[in-house]
């Protein structure tokens, strides 16, 4: 017999979600459509070097639309939140492609 699914908690866009730590080192920075900007951001929060929050920018407008937090870093969302949930990445300049 399978267990019941995690139940993933939405939260309120102005409300600020909870990280493991206090830091934020980006382990990974994606530009999906190719515009030079930041489209998904991969943080670690608490200095382990496992991802623990995640943010997209799914409409390319250069801000976070959506944050996921993994709490007890299992792999599975704990937290998801419309915007950036209070933790707004670095703006990096844009690249420039050739």
């Amino acid at each position: 017999m399978s267990q019941a699914p995690e139940t993933v908690h939405a939260a309120d866009a102005a409300e600020t979600v909870e990280t493991r730590g206090d830091e934020r080192v980006d382990l990974l920075r994606a530009d999906t459509n190719n515009d030079g900007r930041t489209d998904v951001w991969v943080a670690d929060t608490d200095g382990d070097g496992k991802p623990d929050l995640f943010q997209f920018d799914t409409d390319h407008d250069g801000k976070v639309d959506i944050t996921m937090v993994d709490l007890d870093e299992d792999g599975t969302p704990d937290e998801v939140v419309d915007g950036d949930g209070g933790l707004p990445p670095e703006q990096l300049p844009p690249t420039v492609q050739v």
